[in-house]
Formats: C-alpha cells, sequence, structure tokens
C-alpha cells in the first residue's frame, strides 16, 4: 500500500530537503577546504622552508591559468544533470566526469527521471553515495589489498594500453549516455557542431584560445541551446513521488 504525496507536500519536502542540504553541505565543504589546507599552510608557516609570498602567489597564478576555465565550467556543466545536493557530494569526492556523472545518469535513465526535476535529483544523490561506496570498497580490495600483486602480474603494454584508452572510453560512454538520458536532440546538435567548429576552426586559426576551447564550447552552447530548445506546455515538471 502506498500513499501519494500531494503536489504542495511534494514542494515542501523537496524545500527542506534543498535547505537541509545546503546548510550541511556548505559546512562540510568549507571543513574539507580547512583539511586540505592545513598541511601546506603548516609547512609553509611552521616548518622553515623558505617559501616566500612571491613565490606562493606566482605559483597559484600557474595553477589558476591552467585551471580557472575548469573552474568555471565544471559547475556550468554538471548542476542541470546532478541538482544542488549532489554538487556538493560531488565536489567533496572528486573523479565527477568519469564516475559520479555516469552513475547519476544510469540512475536517472533507469527510473525514467528527468534531468533537473526533484526525482531526477534524488536519484542523484542516491547513485553518488552508491559510486562512492563501490570506489572505496574497490580501492580497498584492488588497491589496499591486492595492489602490488596487481602490478606484479600484469604486464607493462597492458598497463599502459590501459592508461591511455581507459580515460577516453569512459567519456564516450558518458556523452552517449547524457544523449540517450536527455532526449535533447536541438541541444546535441547544436554542442557537436559548436565543439567541430572551434576545434578544427576557430584553435587553429587563433591557437592562444586553445586553453579556454572548452570555455569557449560550453558557453556557446548554453547560449545557442537556449534560444532553440523546444518550448513545451509544462516541461520540466516531473511525476509525484509515491512514498511506502
Amino acid at each position: 500500500m502506498t500513499a501519494t504525496l500531494t503536489g504542495p507536500q511534494t514542494t515542501a519536502g523537496m524545500g527542506e530537503f534543498e535547505r537541509t542540504t545546503s546548510r550541511w553541505g556548505r559546512l562540510t565543504m568549507i571543513a574539507g577546504l580547512v583539511f586540505s589546507l592545513a598541511g601546506p599552510l603548516y609547512l609553509v608557516f611552521f616548518a622553515d622552508l623558505g617559501v616566500t609570498a612571491t613565490q606562493l602567489f606566482t605559483a597559484f597564478a600557474a595553477v589558476a591559468g591552467t585551471f580557472f576555465v575548469i573552474w568555471l565550467v565544471e559547475p556550468l556543466t554538471y548542476f542541470p544533470i546532478l541538482g544542488s545536493a549532489s554538487m556538493y557530494q560531488a565536489f567533496m569526492i572528486g573523479n565527477i566526469s568519469n564516475k559520479l556523472l555516469p552513475a547519476a545518469l544510469i540512475a536517472q535513465s533507469s527510473i525514467g527521471a528527468k534531468p533537473g526535476t526533484p526525482r531526477g535529483s534524488l536519484a542523484a544523490v542516491m547513485a553518488i553515495c552508491g559510486a562512492a561506496a563501490v570506489h572505496l570498497v574497490s580501492l580497498f580490495v584492488f588497491v589496499g589489498l591486492l595492489g602490488t600483486w596487481l602490478i606484479s602480474v600484469i604486464p607493462p603494454d597492458v598497463t599502459e594500453v590501459v592508461r591511455i584508452y581507459v580515460l577516453p572510453s569512459v567519456m564516450g560512454a558518458v556523452i552517449i549516455q547524457a544523449i540517450v538520458s536527455l532526449k535533447q536532440v536541438r541541444a546535441t546538435i547544436v554542442a557537436f557542431v559548436v565543439a567541430v567548429l572551434v576545434l578544427f576552426v576557430l584553435v587553429p586559426l587563433v591557437p592562444s584560445l586553445a586553453m579556454v576551447a572548452t570555455a569557449i564550447v560550453v558557453l556557446t552552447t548554453l547560449v545557442i541551446g537556449w534560444f532553440v530548445r523546444k518550448r513545451e506546455a509544462g516541461a520540466g515538471r516531473d511525476a509525484t513521488p509515491e512514498v511506502p
């Protein structure tokens, strides 16, 4: 026997869920930031390493120049699929594009939930919890217990092939899964055309834009996709969930 939640109950419940996850998400992210910086700050200020402020700012500028685009692109890319609660999980855990995002997409596809809806957000949260648990168990078994032995028995040629091709294969699967799950033909075509033009036309003409090519593709696709999107009455609504 199931009890069906009404529209106002669902809205109120999701509102409370988002407020709670946002509050604890901010706290855990701040805690993670403090712990991650504690070691380097101790070494800089108390270990007498001779690191100057100029060296710190120079190193930060070098890192920021390389990864600044990713800092902007990743939240814009992941949020529509994961939702606010899962974003805190994802950026705390890491390996978003090759582990957590595929898990969320497969979970949403399996239950027929659209990304960006309350049901899709809850599916992403549970999928990320499962992916993180599997990751920890597999790390303990295949790295902590069997890591040295596996490295000794796997031929170096096999290891090199895996190192080269595993990431492209995972990313390719993620892209196909996203296309199948989202079913946004216009956005898919726009993204493909923009990526091809930027990669094979814009970057060769202006090589200095190579570092920001990903950001250009993402932002351009977002803008064009917004104008050419299919407008439907009631779009973005999801089925009312049932509670056992």
